[in-house]
């Protein structure tokens, strides 16, 4: 039951501070709660209504608060708004991956030679379904795209000059697993094995509790790093610009949920 007598809103949720304020100082704050250490902020976005909260980092973190909003706050769509690693080579930092598919690549099977990938929830051996990863309903990528409009999204600073990067948008996709990449060598094989576009830590929780739920969601991740050995260097550098990037364009698509 909503506490706050409401019957159904958007959750809003982002992994990490920098992210969580591009939405908590805009909105118009009605209320607040606190679940399991997690503060939830009730009020209105762009005339939305929303709950909008800070997951922290990593895949139990993020299943954890998705659950408060689904269960506690009747949402019926979940946004998930913030920054990853780009495992496609021709991203670069600012992009924006919109998700259309969401893998957690690290369940499943691991041995002396390879690692197999499963769907969470499943026992990891042979027989059981094929299927990896979540897609996002046909629909909801026409709304989606429809909503891009022609404007374009704030960029992120260059690393030397005032000129900024036009972000690129693209759908595909995101990839999730309770590790920072900052390695060459696992984003190739994350390429490799999943054709991905983008690599993070939460996303992959969030859609499979959402899918739990029957709620309507949507990953949207702006290019922070490249996912290799200046991962970490990089992602403190431009975190915040591309934490806007994302948070931009999640208020354009909010409405189409």
């Amino acid at each position: 039951m909503d506490p706050s007598g409401s019957t159904t809103r958007i959750g809003v949720l982002c992994a990490l501070p920098e992210e969580l304020h591009l939405f908590r100082d805009e909105m118009t704050r009605t209320s607040s709660h606190v679940h399991g250490g997690t503060e939830v902020i009730l009020g209105h976005l762009d005339v939305l209504p929303v709950a909008v909260a800070e997951t922290g980092i990593g895949k139990v973190n993020a299943a954890l608060t998705t659950t408060v909003l689904c269960e506690r706050y009747a949402c019926d769509r979940i946004l998930l708004s913030g920054v990853a690693g780009a495992v496609d080579p021709s991203l670069t930092i600012g992009d924006v991956v919109v998700g259309t598919r969401v893998v957690q690549y690290d369940y499943g099977r691991v041995t002396d030679t390879e690692r197999i990938t499963y769907q969470p929830g499943g026992m990891p051996f042979p027989g059981g379904s094929d299927r990896v990863g979540w897609q996002l309903h046909d629909d909801l990528v026409v709304r989606v795209r429809g909503a891009l409009g022609e404007e374009p999204l704030p960029g992120v600073r260059a690393r030397a000059g005032s000129a900024r990067h036009v972000p690129v948008i693209r759908f595909g996709t995101i990839v999730t697993g309770d590790a920072f990449v900052a390695s060459d060598v696992m984003r190739e094989d994350l390429l490799r094995r999943f054709d991905a576009l983008a690599v993070e830590m939460e996303g992959g929780a969030v859609v499979q509790v959402a899918e739990r739920y029957g709620a309507t969601w949507l990953v949207v991740r702006a290019v922070s790093d490249l996912a290799g050995h200046d991962g970490a260097t990089d992602f403190t550098v431009f975190l915040g610009d591309a934490a806007h990037t994302a948070a931009t364009l999640v208020r354009r698509l909010a409405p189409v949920l």
